[in-house]
């Protein structure tokens, strides 16, 4: 299961990790956020350890999305060592192409 990411536990999960981190911005609202979302779970359980896996809802993250620059969502951002090094903006993703993009920053 994904972590739940918030602005309060945002530096810490992410920008202090030490493995790779995948951030889904997502509403309760937008349906292809739904569409997606067993996929980051999947992803989340198919690395374990290697990576982390988070949902921010954007509803209760509002400086994160700012911050980000998150003007669509759903929104997929890969981090390492505290910076984006990829991004993914809509639903049209599979599980394989998520999975490789956390997988090349480990």
């Amino acid at each position: 299961m994904a972590l739940t990411i918030t602005e309060e536990n945002f530096d810490q999960e992410v920008l202090n990790s030490d493995v790779p981190v995948l951030v889904d911005f997502w509403a309760e609202w937008c349906g292809p956020c739904k569409m997606i979302s067993p996929l980051v779970d999947a992803v989340a359980q198919e690395l374990n350890d290697a990576a982390k896996v988070g949902k921010c809802n954007l509803d209760d993250g509002q400086a994160l999305a700012a911050k980000y620059s998150i003007r669509s969502i759903p929104t997929l951002l890969f981090f390492k060592d505290g910076e984006v090094k990829h991004q993914i903006v809509g639903a049209q993703v599979t599980q394989a192409q998520i999975s490789d993009k956390l997988k090349e920053l480990a």
